[in-house]
């Protein structure tokens, strides 16, 4: 292979072009792109393809990517926003990482770890992960949910406790390798915490104001770089870690009007950077002592996954979850976290435990995120009890509406509020235990049910329903309740929210009595007030908007097929199509029917919502 020093590049082209293949195949494949950045690193570090022989060379560059990663997580932790979750983040996250690090750590010690090293050990694999728990349950749209609000507590005192977890690592230095220096290196870390609160408190938003006076973006970019790493350094020299400064200069910078641009700033290079952490992790990794070591392997991950959950549902029950809730917490923080990696490396580098020992736990830790979904989506479905969901189904003795909504999430809940205006009774269903729940602390009655179930739907009344309209997101699950109603009940009119266009073309094959796509007025409405705020008359962007329903409706008559019929009552518009041309104002006549044309086209291939995709 080429000595690097002749070709300078060679290493950060290999970095890269492993980054940009393995990321996306393991994104795609639902791992993550922590999983993506590992299987990189094993791929090309000495123990994979060899193009790497010495990772501890780069580790020092590497580490940059924890450090703005905590300094961007200092920068969201507001005080109001800690005062306000400070129950859960106190307790509840808490009494998770001394419980599990107990619990994990008392494990370790069964496998033949010394105390200190189980220590370490059991406090790494407390940790969860903050990439792989948050958006799991983003993508559910359960983030903002009772129980997604108390995991994301737990993770929040994870991520502050990374910090006194590696001074931890300190502690537990052998008594050879132990610092010394007594009550001086103590007045030295103290003055060191003192000398950064004092710059961020003082000196740091005045300097921002200048640099922002002056109008050159680079130069803020290099003085939020500055900062970062000033204040790491300042920590280093004291003998803390450089995450430390890190993380304490971003708390300082949480209130500051130049916390969004100071963000923004250092993303870019924390993405790149943290990737590069974790590719050089992925590298020690020898996968001949995981090969070697495999009955180990296989035992401890499925135990210290199964621990860490039993011991998360115990916790989040005694503090007031529902058995549902406490469930789904457990399940989507039974994982090990980044923050591991940082914890066993440093532990490794300081002489806490061995590097065979580090290197299992960082397979362990890896392995458990690969399995992270599976191990969720089977703490809802144990969460979901059978009695639980028997009562709710069964109970549709009150039922009274001739209006049947199934699926009351943000859409269906706007409907109903409708329908309910003008005094009309509305039956509504969905299977989201949670959305039910948060319906009735209003009020509103929402009768639990799987809405592509025949006997429910009979249950809810279909058969004398006037209108059923379906609000759910996904298209799979609108099309085999649209089929259902179809054949079960062709009395009803069926009304349906569609996801996109392909889903309104199938929509209308079927010749349901209404589908809208669900951004299509919003964006709609949202193109007329921009026209206007640029200085169009009303008049002028209503028939730019006419003549772009025109358009849509045309371009729909064209991809259905040749024998079918384009009733009035299948489009989406609210407004009758006009067949003959419309005076358009001088800029839209030259642009619609090339651009939004092209525009239009894409909508087939694209997705315009990024709703999770949930019943509801």
């Amino acid at each position: 292979m080429p000595d690097a020093h002749s070709t300078p590049l060679l290493y950060p082209l290999i970095f890269l072009a492993a980054a940009v293949v393995a990321v996306p195949v393991f994104r795609k494949l639902g791992l993550g792109a922590v999983i993506g950045y590992l299987a990189a690193g094993i791929a090309i570090g000495p123990h994979g393809a060899g193009l790497f022989s010495d990772p501890e060379s780069i580790f020092g560059l590497a580490e940059l990517g924890v450090v703005l990663l905590l300094f961007i997580i200092g920068l969201e932790l507001k005080p109001s926003r800690l005062w306000a979750m400070r129950r859960d983040i106190l307790w509840l996250g808490l009494g998770q990482l001394v419980a599990c690090g107990a619990a994990l750590a008392g494990l370790a010690m069964l496998a033949g770890l010394d105390a200190r090293a189980a220590v370490i050990a059991g406090a790494g694999l407390a940790l969860s992960s903050t990439a792989f728990a948050a958006p799991l349950m983003e993508e559910r749209g359960e983030l903002t949910s009772a129980y997604g609000q108390r995991a994301f507590s737990i993770l929040l005192l994870q991520d502050l406790a990374i910090v006194p977890l590696l001074a931890l690592v300190a502690l537990l230095v052998p008594g050879e390798k132990a610092p010394t220096g007594g009550w001086t290196d103590t007045a030295i870390i103290f003055g060191a915490v003192a000398l950064v609160v004092l710059i961020g408190r003082y000196l740091l938003n005045p300097m921002f104001r200048i640099l922002a006076n002056v109008g050159a973006h680079e130069i803020m970019t290099a003085a939020a770089l500055l900062v970062v790493l000033g204040a790491a350094t300042i920590m280093k020299l004291a003998g803390l870690s450089m995450a430390m400064g890190a993380f304490l200069a971003g708390v300082l910078l949480a209130e500051s009007s130049f916390r969004h641009e100071l963000e923004a700033d250092i993303e870019p290079f924390r993405g790149l950077l943290l990737g590069l952490f974790f590719i050089t992790v992925g590298m020690g990794i020898n996968l001949s002592l995981v090969f070697d070591n495999w009955l180990l392997v296989a035992a401890a991950v499925p135990a210290f996954m199964a621990v860490k959950s039993l011991a998360i549902y115990v916790l989040a029950r005694v503090s007031g979850s529902s058995h549902a809730d406490a469930a789904r917490i457990g399940g989507v923080l039974s994982q090990g976290g980044e923050f591991a990696f940082v914890l066993f490396g440093a532990a490794a580098t300081a002489g806490v435990m061995g590097d065979s020992d580090a290197n299992m736990l960082t397979a362990i830790v890896t392995i458990s995120l690969a399995l992270t979904p599976l191990a969720f989506a089977l703490a809802t479905r144990l969460g979901r009890t059978t009695t639980e969901q028997e009562t709710m189904e069964s109970d549709f003795s009150d039922v009274k509406g001739k209006v049947i909504i199934i699926g009351f999430g943000r859409f269906g809940q706007i409907v109903a509020q409708f329908l309910l205006s003008q005094g009309i009774e509305v039956t509504a269903i969905d299977d989201n235990v949670e959305q039910i729940r948060a319906a009735s602390r209003f009020g509103f009655r929402v009768y639990y049910g799987d809405g592509t179930r025949l006997d429910v739907l009979r249950a809810a009344g279909a058969a004398d329903a006037t209108l059923i309209a379906l609000c759910v997101v996904r298209k799979d699950v609108a099309m085999r309740i649209v089929d259902l109603v179809q054949a079960q009940f062709p009395l009803a009119k069926l009304y349906v929210r569609s996801r996109d266009r392909r889903h309104t073309l199938d929509l209308l094959r079927r010749n349901v009595d209404f589908q809208i796509r669900e951004t299509y007025e919003s964006a709609v409405a949202f193109g007329v007030a921009a026209l206007e705020g640029l200085g169009i008359t009303r008049e002028k962007a209503k028939e730019v908007e006419e003549d772009m329903r025109r358009r849509d409706a045309e371009r729909l008559a064209i991809q259905l097929s040749e024998n079918e019929v384009l009733a009035g009552s299948h489009l989406m518009h609210t407004r009758p199509v006009q067949p003959e041309p419309l005076v358009q104002p001088k800029r839209a006549a030259k642009s619609l029917t090339a651009e939004t044309e092209a525009l239009t086209k894409t909508e087939d291939h694209v997705s315009t919502d990024a709703e999770p995709a949930s019943v509801t």
